[in-house]
């Protein structure tokens, strides 16, 4: 077989999946009664966030990373309680005519609806880089969120000192080697109040190295990952001094694949030792158990995360982790390519998953789609986790091949039915949900302070979209964690609350998603309950903490070992209330 004919017939392959028959997709399930509440209002160009557009660096040379996209996220970065935008702007070849743009966009929160761009005067801008994921956590217990950004170089780290960024990988040891990272995480590895960091790699690319792939044997056109191989992540312990130290082989990360798209934070025991999985592209996944001595055992494949329920792996984009159903054990779901269904795994209690994409109703509806952004939130704040999944195709030509699919695609919002089944309701529901975007990085936050959860995405060569939750609602409890013995974030963090015979849990993490940076923040709903009658903390150091009853309708604040609730006022703003 000739090399055009190979690469002809992967990339049909590839890019087309298995089937081509709309017949496979099944049609919209009529509204019920949970989705004719909810209702998303695109606000991007009234809150001020038309200017924000990701750079691919395309000019017709089809290098790889252009089709993948960067993530998107929040932080509140001057401390005032208000969530502030994040967006990866992407970059420039070194050798475009192309303007240099800016690596990381910041948006202030102006607490009345709108955003004003400061990336300059917050100390953000005069780097140069091709930027990817995005890190956001408080890493030198000062108080204030640092921001750890993922590139196609070597890697940033501003440290914030009072709303002012200094960019300080190098000296911190961060930096990593000049290669393509992709999804970062903030955690206390070893639970001694200091976050570490693990950064996922990708593949080993650069510009001069750019292999030839196509799909009609003459034209150049945008590679696979199989075409590439994968590099491992790289492990950094925090010293304490502002300093980290690469663990990577002695805590046992080297065994990683590569082709990481997706990082989490997890605790698949409960022991309160953290763990983390990291999901692949077109490699297989890995659970790393942390063995509480400093390293850590990779259980992938023995855990059932690895691969699909016949034995293959998948495009692995992003992921969350959480108790979606009555069992309290939790549940993986997986971002995947075209013709694989997003993926759904449940923990069965004994280090083992089992794979429910089909029985939870999420499987068949995700089949036509290519999902990267995905996260799981209270969307109608009834109490249980629903799913959110973010769809953009990676060949703009896609078209041309196949009837069937499409580069822009809209986004699945599955409600979930209380029982870890799920409903995609983005059909019914209308509006910015049916809107074909080529999106890549999603994220949530309460940006406007009303109690429910809102929804930031960014789409590849495109712009963000800020899509405002008009739920209306009192019916919450939303809980802000600060630690002191544990780390100044609490990332790592198990809320519990229980509202009548109904059970919620909820953790603090960083990562999950696509290269994204979610709130941290623990969102409750309550449905009809006017209360959380108990909610218990399992910080990271091991202290448990009890509270309750509290009210519904609020903001409140947790700080370790204080023991007491501190209510987070309700803003009175014309704009936002």
């Amino acid at each position: 077989m000739s090399d055009k004919t190979f690469w002809l017939a992967l990339s049909v392959f590839w890019w087309v999946g298995c089937a081509t028959s709309p017949e496979n997709t099944p049609a919209p399930l009529p509204p019920t009664e949970a989705s004719s509440t909810i209702q998303f209002t695109e606000v991007t160009a009234t809150a001020g966030l038309s200017a924000f557009k990701h750079e691919t660096g395309a000019e017709g040379d089809m290098r790889f990373p252009e089709s993948m996209g960067s993530g998107c996220g929040f932080l509140d970065y001057d401390n005032d309680g208000w969530i502030d935008i994040l967006g990866a702007g992407g970059g420039v070849w070194p050798d475009s005519e192309k303007d240099p743009v800016p690596a990381v966009w910041l948006y202030r929160n102006n607490q009345d609806g709108t955003f004003s761009l400061i990336s300059d005067a917050a100390g953000l801008n005069g780097v140069d880089a091709y930027s990817l994921g995005f890190a956001v956590a408080d890493m030198d217990n000062d108080g204030d969120d640092d921001l750890f950004v993922s590139t196609l170089g070597e890697n940033l780290l501003f440290r914030n000192d009072e709303a002012q960024f200094t960019e300080v990988a190098s000296g911190a040891g961060v930096a990593g080697n000049s290669v393509w990272s992709s999804a970062p995480l903030f955690f206390d590895a070893n639970r001694d109040g200091w976050l570490d960091l693990y950064v996922g790699n990708y593949v080993a690319w650069s510009p001069e190295e750019d292999i030839f792939c196509t799909l009609d044997g003459e034209t150049k056109d945008y590679c696979t990952p199989q075409s590439y191989t994968g590099l491992p992540g790289r492990f950094y312990l925090n010293q304490g001094d502002g300093t980290f130290s690469d663990r990577t082989e002695q805590a046992g990360f080297l065994s990683a694949t590569g082709k990481a798209l997706g990082v989490i934070e997890l605790d698949i025991e409960n022991n309160g030792l953290p763990d983390i999985l990291v999901v692949n592209d077109t490699d297989p996944n890995q659970l790393y158990l942390n063995q509480g001595d400093g390293t850590f055992l990779e259980r992938g494949t023995e855990s059932g995360l690895a691969y699909d329920e016949n034995g293959k792996t998948r495009a692995g984009m992003g992921l969350d982790v959480g108790v979606v159903d009555s069992t309290g054990e939790l549940s993986v779901f997986v971002g995947h390519f075209t013709q694989e269904m997003i993926g759904v795994w449940r923990h069965q209690g004994n280090g083992v998953f089992v794979d429910r994409a089909a029985t939870s109703k999420i499987g068949r509806p995700s089949l036509r789609t290519l999902t990267f952004g995905l996260f799981l939130f209270d969307v109608d704040l009834d109490g249980d986790l629903d799913l959110f999944a973010a769809n953009g195709h990676v060949n703009p030509g896609i078209e041309q091949i196949s009837e069937v699919f499409t580069y822009a695609e809209p986004v699945h919002l599955f409600l979930n039915r209380g029982d870890g089944t799920f409903e995609d309701i983005a059909p019914v529901t209308g509006g910015g949900l049916q809107q074909p975007l080529v999106a890549r990085g999603a994220a949530y936050a309460d940006y406007d302070r009303d109690g429910d959860l809102d929804v930031l995405l960014c789409e590849n060569a495109g712009g963000f979209h800020l899509w405002r939750n008009d739920l209306n609602s009192d019916a919450y409890l939303r809980v802000h964690v600060e630690g002191q013995t544990s780390n100044r974030s609490a990332l790592g963090t198990r809320l519990v609350a229980y509202a009548g015979s109904t059970r919620m849990e909820r953790r603090i993490t960083s990562g999950g998603s696509y290269l994204s940076a979610s709130e941290q923040v623990a969102t409750f709903g309550l449905g009809d309950a006017t209360q959380v009658d108990s909610l218990v903390l399992y910080w990271p150091n091991g202290a448990i903490e009890r509270f309750g009853p509290i009210q519904a309708g609020q903001d409140i604040l947790l700080v370790e070992e204080r023991g007491t609730v501190e209510t987070i006022e309700k803003p009175l703003v014309a704009g936002i209330e």
